[in-house]
C-alpha cells in the first residue's frame, strides 16, 4: 500500500491528529529492530527503562540512541522527519526514543494523556511522536487509542474526565500489521490498551519536540561520550546536541512523560 502524500498527511494530521503509515518499515529492517530491541530487554532484564520511568504491566527501555545504530537510523529517518515537519514545522529535535512492550494478559491501559502534559502555546503545536509497531497491533492486544481531533481542544483529559485510564466516547483504536508507523500530534489524546493475549506487543516511540522547548530525556547528559563522538553531523542536529538553546530550556526541566509522573 503507498503511503499518503505529504498533503494528505497533513490534511489528517490537522483534522484528526494522526495517521497511519502501513508499510513504512521493510521487511529486513523490521527483522533487524525486531531482534534488536528484544535483544536489549535480555540485556537489560529488570532494570529495563530504569533511566526514565518504568511502567507496571509493561516493559520499557530507555535512552535507545545510546544502544545502537540500528535505533540511530530510526530517528534520522528522512521520511519520518518530513510528516513530523508537517506538526511542528522546520524547527524541532529529538525528545525521547523508547521502546515499550505492553505485557501478555496484563489488563491494564494506560490514561489517556497528551505527551508531556502539552498544550499548543502562542506559537502552535511543539510535541509529535511516532508508534513503530514491531509487533502486529490488533484489537486484542494492546493497540494504541486516540481520540481524534483532540489536539485543538487545549485541555488535558485529566482536567474534563473522572478517569482517563476509561474509554472515552469518541476514541478510535488504532491496529496495523508489524512495520506500520503512526505519526501523531502528541497533544492529541492518546494511551495504550490492554493486552489480552498470550504474547507481548512491542512498539518503539521517537519522539520530538519544537527547538524551543525540552527535551523529554536530554541527549547531551545520557549518550556516552563514544557514542557522541561517532554521531554525524546531521543526527548531532536532531539530537541538539551542539544546541545552546535546547541545554537552557532542558538541563533543569523536570517534565517527563504526560502520563508517567
Amino acid at each position: 500500500m503507498p503511503l499518503p502524500n505529504l498533503q494528505q498527511a497533513k490534511r489528517e494530521l490537522d483534522e484528526r491528529g494522526f495517521v497511519v503509515l502501513p508499510g513504512f518499515i521493510d521487511p529486513a529492517w523490521l527483522t533487524e529492530l525486531q531482534q534488536t530491541t528484544e535483544g536489549q530487554f535480555e540485556v537489560e532484564g529488570e532494570e529495563a527503562g530504569s533511566e526514565f520511568k518504568t511502567e507496571i504491566g509493561s516493559r520499557r527501555l530507555a535512552n535507545l540512541i545510546n544502544k545502537g545504530e540500528a535505533f540511530q537510523r530510526v530517528v534520522a529517518e528522512s521520511r519520518l522527519l518530513a510528516y513530523v515537519e508537517l506538526v511542528l514545522g522546520s524547527e524541532f529535535k529529538l525528545s525521547s526514543l523508547n521502546a515499550r512492550s505492553a505485557n501478555p494478559h496484563n489488563g491494564i491501559s494506560q490514561p489517556l494523556h497528551a505527551d508531556m502534559g502539552a498544550i499548543a502555546d502562542e506559537h502552535g503545536y511543539w510535541v509529535c511522536n511516532s508508534v513503530w509497531m514491531l509487533d502486529n497491533f490488533t484489537e486484542e492486544n494492546g493497540p494504541i487509542r486516540v481520540v481524534p481531533g483532540s489536539h485543538r481542544w487545549k485541555q488535558l483529559p485529566q482536567e474534563v474526565m473522572d478517569d482517563p485510564s476509561k474509554p472515552h466516547a469518541e476514541e478510535e483504536i488504532i491496529t496495523g500489521p508489524a512495520g506500520t508507523v503512526v505519526i501523531m500530534n502528541a497533544h492529541a489524546w492518546h494511551g495504550g490498551t490492554a493486552n489480552r493475549t498470550d504474547s507481548p506487543r512491542t512498539a518503539l516511540h521517537a519522539f520530538y519536540a519544537r527547538r524551543d522547548k525540552p527535551q523529554q530525556q536530554y541527549q547531551r547528559e545520557l549518550l556516552s561520550e563514544s557514542v557522541q563522538m561517532h554521531l554525524g553531523e546531521d543526527l548531532r542536529k536532531i539530537l541538539a546536541l551542539d544546541d545552546c538553546l535546547n541545554d537552557e530550556v532542558t538541563k533543569n526541566c523536570q517534565q517527563r512523560s504526560g502520563f508517567l509522573t
